[in-house]
C-alpha cells in the first residue's frame, strides 16, 4: 500500500526559501504522477488547490500562481520527491500534502493517495 510522508514546513519571512521533502513508498503505477496540493487555512478538503505534479518521466506542471517560484522534482532512488519554493509570500501560507493521481493530476477528483501534510506559514 502507497504511504507518503511529507517534512521540511517551516514558519519563514516574506522572500524566503524552502524545500518540502515527501518520501513514498509502495507500489506507484508508472502511468500516476507525484504531486503537491495545498491547503489554504480557511479551506476545507475540496479547497485543495494543485501546486505542482511531476509525471514518471519527470514533466513537471504548475499552477499558475506558483509558475517560475517553485520547482517540483524527484528522486526514484531514493523514493523522494521535492518542493523548491522561492521567493515566498504570505499567500502562499497552508498545509502542503503529497498526493499520488492520474496524470495530469490537476485538482483533488484526480488523486488517489494522500500524505498528511507539512504547514508552511509564511509572514510579511
Amino acid at each position: 500500500q502507497e504511504r507518503l510522508v511529507e517534512s521540511g514546513g517551516d514558519s519563514v519571512q516574506s522572500g524566503d526559501s524552502l524545500r518540502l521533502a515527501c518520501v513514498y513508498s509502495g507500489y506507484i503505477h508508472k502511468n500516476y504522477c507525484l504531486g503537491w496540493f495545498r491547503q489554504a487555512p480557511d479551506k476545507g478538503r475540496e479547497g485543495r488547490e494543485m501546486v505542482a505534479y511531476i509525471d514518471n518521466d519527470s514533466r513537471p506542471g504548475y499552477a499558475d500562481s506558483v509558475q517560475g517560484r517553485f520547482t517540483i522534482s524527484r528522486d526514484n532512488t531514493k523514493s523522494t520527491l521535492y518542493l523548491r519554493m522561492d521567493s515566498l509570500q504570505p499567500e502562499d501560507t497552508a498545509d502542503y500534502i503529497c498526493a499520488v493521481g492520474i496524470c495530469p493530476m490537476l485538482g483533488v477528483p484526480d488523486v488517489v493517495k494522500w500524505g498528511q501534510g507539512t504547514q508552511v506559514t509564511v509572514f510579511s
